[in-house]
């Protein structure tokens, strides 16, 4: 738990720090984040977009699975069951 909060401390500094630039996250930039949000929210979740599965297939899909238990994903409102749907939604293979 520990380890969550200094995450979302981390990305919080590195937020500031970086100031209007785009923040990335997994090899996605924050239209490919935008573009799946939809998809991972608990409250009616739909089916990825053509360009949600576009940001998917460019994305680093190990790197995003390592933040399944991440509390930053919940702080973002992102559902990780969810977000571990994508991949086979959008047609992309899972990492093991």
């Amino acid at each position: 738990m520990a380890a969550g909060k200094f995450v979302v401390l981390m990305v919080m500094v590195a937020l500031m720090v970086e100031g209007s630039r785009a923040m990335t996250l997994c090899d996605m930039n924050d239209e490919g984040l935008e573009a799946c949000k939809p998809s991972v929210r608990q409250l009616n979740p739909v089916d990825p977009s053509p360009e949600c599965c576009k940001a998917l297939k460019g994305a680093d899909l190990p790197c995003l699975c390592s933040y399944k238990n991440s509390v930053w994903l919940g702080s973002l409102g992102i559902d990780p069951k969810l977000a571990l749907d994508l991949p086979p939604k959008c047609k992309l293979q899972m990492p093991s």
